[in-house]
């Protein structure tokens, strides 16, 4: 399957034509780490992608010494328009372009570029990014089926006021739902899907949300404290985070805890 990549450089604000600036060079330069040149694979594949490349095979003496100066002398100059890679694969799995296959490789693991233009935009050690469209088209479209997947759920939630309260609870737990009218806590709740619809989806799944949603209002009203993130009652410790208080919580053997817990919530509310 034929796939390219586009290697571009950061943009400088400049008063120069753009003509000029289309004709400056900026390089993408061999880096050291830890005394060694930034290498693009693992030994192993080094050996298997670099042979035939070198003017030594991998079992030659001096391969070591080839092989560190082909990667001491790695450089590219990223024109104004960026750099085209094809880092296509055949039915094996094998690169069609071996040398843009290398180049591509050595410039994933370069401290200098990001993955994306934004990781780039939020680095001061960024200089590069990688354009991958089929990359951006696959994430877009995952985004989409998170969206889709929460709205689905959203219907399903909604239909139950109870369920409501619970996901709202855990969605935002500086807030008290349990005050709202059905109305306002369907309106928050559908504000806190679209804000964070991945976080939404995995709350609302969640085969334990109601106890979840039950330790929480304890921690409002005192019945359990958190103590950074361990969860205590009285002087108990239930579990180190929220997860592991409602691991011991459903065992079965701490049912009775789970019952004085609960009694002590419906006393707290009555």
């Amino acid at each position: 399957m034929t796939k390219k990549i586009i290697i571009r450089r950061k943009e400088t604000k400049s008063f120069l034509p753009k003509e000029i600036q289309m004709e400056s060079r900026s390089y993408l330069s061999s880096v050291y780490q830890d005394r060694q040149p930034l290498k693009g694979f693992s030994p192993a594949d080094s050996k298997k992608y670099l042979a035939g490349i070198l003017d030594v095979g991998p079992d030659h003496v001096d391969w070591p010494k080839h092989e560190k100066a082909y990667w001491a002398e790695m450089t590219m100059n990223i024109p104004f328009a960026g750099v085209e890679l094809d880092i296509s694969e055949d039915g094996e799995g094998n690169p069609i372009h071996i040398e843009d296959w290398i180049r591509y490789k050595w410039a994933v693991r370069h401290p200098h570029v990001a993955q994306s233009k934004d990781e780039m935009e939020s680095s001061f050690s960024k200089r590069f990014y990688i354009v991958d469209n089929a990359k951006d088209i696959r994430t877009k479209n995952n985004k989409i089926q998170v969206l889709k997947d929460a709205d689905k759920e959203f219907i399903k939630v909604s239909g139950d006021k109870d369920k409501m309260l619970h996901v709202a609870r855990l969605m935002s737990n500086k807030m008290s739902p349990e005050n709202l009218t059905r109305e306002e806590l369907e309106n928050v709740l559908y504000e806190l899907k679209n804000d964070n619809p991945a976080k939404f989806l995995k709350i609302a799944k969640d085969k334990n949300l109601e106890l979840k949603s039950k330790l929480e209002e304890m921690v409002s009203l005192e019945i359990l404290r958190k103590i950074g993130n361990q969860v205590v009652y009285i002087d108990e410790i239930l579990g180190d985070t929220m997860e592991d208080a409602v691991i011991r919580l459903t065992d079965k053997k701490n049912s009775g805890k789970l019952m004085e817990l609960k009694a002590k919530l419906k006393e707290a509310k009555s």
